[in-house]
């Protein structure tokens, strides 16, 4: 689990593809890999992948072929700098969001605008993920907590802030280009619930004083 708070910019530095249509990484992270260990998980750009190997500077991990073809596609090449961020533990401040890993799909950027000091990026949103995304509500961008300022039907907004320019990928992002977008955990969990109409099998089994029965 994470929080979607990113600890550093980090660089794949050597891929290599498997015949199941896999892939190993190396990534350059010297403060990812400070305390940790073999097995430990660290978020790549929103992309939980567990550390097989490390050195003082760098991890390797295995990436499963479902996640290549989920994830965005650019972020897959040696040179690509990505978000890195170490595994929340336990009684640490939870300064963004509750943040898995488990990233649901892309989003394309299609607008960038600068208003001031601030820039606003707008990304596709397509229908399956619409439902998920809520003005004001949380979701991850490559791995980045962030508040959704705007929404549309086949859009959304996140207004940046200069920190988060400089200290994520974002502020390096034009149009066209893909990102992995992650959306929020409570609403996936909601939308499961309403879609078997949890609500109403719950009133059925309740009685006059609102107690559920058996």
């Amino acid at each position: 689990m994470f929080t979607g708070i990113i600890e550093e910019l980090g660089e794949i530095v050597a891929l290599t593809h498997g015949d199941d249509g896999s892939a190993r990484i190396t990534v350059r992270g010297p403060l990812a890999v400070s305390d940790a260990k073999s097995g430990d998980s660290i978020s790549v750009s929103g992309v939980c992948l567990t550390a097989v190997e490390l050195d003082p500077e760098h991890f390797s991990a295995d990436v499963m072929g479902q996640t290549l073809a989920m994830s965005n596609p650019d972020q897959w090449a040696v040179g690509r700098t990505v978000n890195l961020e170490r595994a929340a533990a336990v009684g640490d401040r939870l300064g963004g969001h509750i943040v898995q890993g488990h990233i649901d799909g892309t989003s394309r950027v299609i607008e960038i605008r600068d208003e001031g000091s601030w820039r606003v990026l707008r990304f596709s949103l397509d229908a399956a993920h619409a439902p998920l995304v809520v003005d004001k509500g949380s979701i991850a961008i490559d791995g980045i907590s962030l508040t959704v300022s705007a929404v549309g039907d086949d859009w959304f907004e996140v207004s940046l802030i200069p920190e988060t320019l400089v200290r994520t990928t974002l502020g390096a992002r034009h149009v066209g280009e893909f990102v992995n977008i992650e959306t929020d955990i409570l609403a996936r969990h909601v939308a499961r619930l309403a879609r078997f109409g949890f609500g109403e099998s719950a009133g059925d089994h309740a009685d006059a004083n609102g107690r559920s029965g058996v």
